[in-house]
């Protein structure tokens, strides 16, 4: 059975508009995920405060020096589709620090006579410090500034807000893609449109 142009662009409209359809789908229950997620570590950080008190867990205790933990790129396919992602740990990149990147108390230089006698032991336990500094990781888990042994419900405010970027980076990729889809639903009603006025 051979279809003509009207009946070829009405299936083609009537698949972009069931794209259509169960993309906002998807996009409206991945909201609502992310809506839940945010509530929960709220209520999770209140429960919190409510047992540390309220000076406890505040922007007070924040480090002075923070580095991202999590990193949103945004990558563009050779079809015109844009993609959220999310990168953790090591791919992310670390912010330049500028200025003297040296902590603590400075060594003075030793006469030379002094630093020949004490060549064994000292200098290789010097590079062995120096080499756990080095290896420590700059980007601190943010849990550890309210204290070591900091309650549940701060884990779990942590654990619902890290699901909640995950799934955001989500909802951004899904929300291009149904801009993208509405777009084309709107082109091919144009073009059916257009065809019915040219068959009549």
């Amino acid at each position: 059975m051979v279809l003509s142009e009207a009946d070829e662009s009405s299936a083609s409209v009537d698949e972009k508009l069931l794209l259509f359809m169960e993309q906002l789908q998807i996009l409206e229950e991945k909201r609502a995920a992310v809506n839940s997620l945010i509530e929960h570590g709220w209520f999770s950080m209140s429960k919190a405060r409510y047992s540390m008190g309220n000076k406890q867990v505040c922007a007070l205790q924040y480090a002075s020096d923070i580095e991202p933990l999590v990193c949103v790129h945004v990558r563009s396919h050779d079809s015109g589709e844009v993609e959220f992602c999310t990168e953790s740990g090591d791919d992310v990149r670390s912010v330049e620090n500028i200025g003297p990147q040296e902590e603590g108390i400075r060594r003075r230089n030793k006469p030379k006579d002094v630093v020949a006698e004490k060549e064994g032991g000292d200098e290789v336990g010097s590079e062995k410090a120096t080499v756990k500094k080095n290896e420590q990781d700059p980007r601190q888990d943010p849990l550890r500034w309210f204290g070591i042994l900091v309650p549940q419900s701060l884990k779990q405010a942590q654990a619902a807000f890290k699901q909640a970027i995950e799934l955001s980076a989500e909802v951004a990729t899904l929300q291009t893609s149904v801009l993208k889809s509405r777009q084309e639903l709107k082109d091919g009603l144009r073009q059916k449109q257009v065809d019915a006025v040219s068959q009549s």
